[in-house]
């Protein structure tokens, strides 16, 4: 055989017939990568487990493939893996909370709130493009997290993902009629749990423009110490929470809160317009004494009744910036 045709075969076809098996399964599943990411941001209420649990999944997925049999299967399977992995690691660190999951909200302000490191918190994901956005709002994914694992994993993989009872059920190594039972149980304590409409639908019914002005008037009052500009934005009965700090307020406390801790204690704000779970957001950096700069402080993720703002979930440490892609000083 001529020197050419053997330095051919091992450059060309036999080098393709000996590659990376790794290196195909990734480039089978880099399309469905964020939307399995997101499946496992929901079914977890974290960012950094989601990272963890789909790591995991994928290397479980890749040792299983030798039981992949129908040809087209790969999504599902893909599901079946992140939905076991996630139930197993959710079993393992329990539910993710916000403070109004703790208890009622505070009638005075709690000058002295200190973090609670007892509380695995809720934390707020990136944004991206999703084919049905309100499915990783606040209060969706929050809600999720109330709900024993087959149920979060019924409604997800039914009501968002599309599969069947009967799939379903070969996933979860149940019956079909086990998975409608929690289906069922599931979009009831959703539902009375989640506000209606949806914040996808608000925020196309108040339009782009208005959610930029609303932002910037925010963020704005709140440089300024604007108590009025503020308090002007909020609905009557608007809620503040803080996590990791355990107390919450909710109409008259939280405004006296914004009046009184944000605006008048904290010092020099300065803000960036940021979005997180499909919502609009306000990235918040406090002055730092003494280095003069504005550290990362808090995400605000804002929830609008109208167009006015009718929750502020203020997720405090750099950690989130850092998942948002957002600077960690300013």
């Amino acid at each position: 055989m001529p020197v050419e045709s053997s330095v051919e075969d091992e450059t060309g076809a036999g080098a393709r017939n000996r590659r990376d098996p790794g290196e195909e399964f990734t480039k089978l599943v880099e399309p469905l990568r964020a939307q399995l990411h997101a499946h496992c941001y929901r079914m977890l209420g974290s960012v950094h487990d989601a990272d963890d649990a789909l790591q995991d999944a994928l290397l479980r997925a890749w040792r299983g493939m030798h039981t992949l049999k129908e040809e087209g299967s790969l999504r599902a399977w893909l599901y079946t893996v992140a939905t076991r992995t996630c139930l197993d690691l959710a079993a393992a660190r329990g539910r993710r909370a916000l403070p109004m999951d703790l208890g009622p909200a505070s009638e005075r302000v709690v000058l002295a709130d200190t973090p609670s490191t007892e509380v695995a918190w809720l934390e707020p994901y990136p944004d991206a493009v999703y084919e049905r956005r309100e499915t990783v709002e606040l209060a969706f994914v929050a809600a999720l997290q109330h709900l024993p694992g087959n149920q979060r994993a019924a409604l997800l993989l039914f009501d968002v993902l599309g599969f069947s009872a009967a799939e379903i059920a070969a996933m979860m190594r149940t019956t079909p009629t086990s998975v409608n039972s929690a289906l069922a149980r599931a979009r009831r304590l959703v539902a009375e749990r989640v506000p209606a409409p949806a914040q996808q639908r608000t925020l196309r019914d108040v339009g782009d423009a208005r959610v930029r002005q609303l932002v910037t008037r925010y963020a704005t009052a709140m440089e300024r110490g604007d108590t009025a500009g503020l308090v002007a934005l909020l609905t009557e009965d608007v809620t503040w929470s803080m996590p990791p700090l355990p107390h919450w307020y909710r109409g008259a406390t939280a405004i006296e809160f914004a009046a009184e801790v944000p605006l008048k204690r904290c010092g020099s704000w300065r803000h960036l317009p940021a979005t997180a779970n499909a919502q609009p957001a306000v990235a918040c950096y406090l002055r730092d004494r003494g280095t003069g700069s504005h550290r990362a402080w808090s995400v605000n993720v804002l929830a609008l009744r109208g167009d006015r703002i009718s929750a502020i979930t203020s997720f405090i440490g750099e950690a989130h910036f850092t998942r948002l892609g957002l600077p960690p000083a300013l």
